[in-house]
């Protein structure tokens, strides 16, 4: 299991603003918002980061455009910032039966699908999601994600470009949560992995070279730290609403 992307639900400016765009090029990061998926009713905007990313949404139509209802609906009602949070597994179909013998209200594993070109074709994605539930003391939910076949990999690999691996920048290391975690939101991180640890206030997650922390705090925000070996953008971060991307 590993960090695969993060969704984040963004304003008109992230994609738009010169300016703003402006400050993430200068961290080294090559941000094309014009490249994504979308329809008539949402925008997505990737940024990539090694083989991790960000996926900064904007919904542009009240019905989502064939965007996931449960976000749309969470977008329209003035949520912003990470929404979604994707774990790339490697056995999608088994770690669903564990959870569901956990007791965790997850959903089957299917594969993401849109309507576009006015409604009149249907494109679907060549991996499967299944998405476990929000938590409830933050306002995201992780999911599961795994692509169809090694074929399906090389192909979406191919268009993970521009890269921040061309700055020296060669992937997500980090993702801290500062927030309050609900003794149900305590037994779904129990129940999915298996590498934690808690420390008084914290608590720590490992993926192999990554790493989720947990931080107990009054206040949301997330803290997504990158590799950067890059001297001349270490150190360097943006704000993006209760987001903050920094080189490290």
């Amino acid at each position: 299991m590993k960090i695969d992307h993060l969704v984040v639900n963004v304003d008109r400016q992230i994609q738009e603003d010169k300016t703003l765009i402006q400050s993430i090029l200068d961290m080294g990061l090559p941000y094309k918002p014009s490249w994504g998926k979308g329809t008539r009713g949402f925008k997505v905007s990737n940024l990539w980061i090694g083989k991790e990313y960000f996926e900064f949404v904007r919904i542009k139509k009240p019905d989502g455009g064939g965007w996931i209802p449960e976000w749309t609906r969470q977008y329209l009602g003035g949520h912003r910032g990470l929404i979604g949070f994707a774990l790339e597994v490697e056995n999608i179909d088994e770690l669903y039966r564990t959870l569901q013998d956990k007791q965790v209200n997850i959903s089957p594993p299917e594969p993401l699908s849109f309507r576009w070109f006015f409604n009149r074709l249907t494109k679907t994605m060549p991996w499967r999601n299944a998405y476990l539930p929000p938590f409830t003391g933050m306002p995201f939910q992780f999911f599961l994600q795994q692509m169809n076949d090694e074929k399906s990999r090389q192909f979406m690999e191919q268009y993970m470009v521009p890269n921040s691996r061309d700055h020296g920048i060669e992937g997500i290391a980090e993702v801290i949560i500062h927030g309050t975690l609900s003794t149900a939101d305590r037994g779904l991180i129990y129940a999915l992995f298996k590498d934690y640890q808690e420390h008084q206030d914290t608590l720590t997650v490992t993926l192999g070279a990554q790493k989720i922390v947990f931080i107990a705090s009054h206040t949301y925000r997330v803290e997504v730290v990158l590799d950067c070996r890059n001297p001349d953008y270490a150190h360097k971060q943006i704000r993006a609403g209760n987001l903050v991307i920094l080189n490290r």
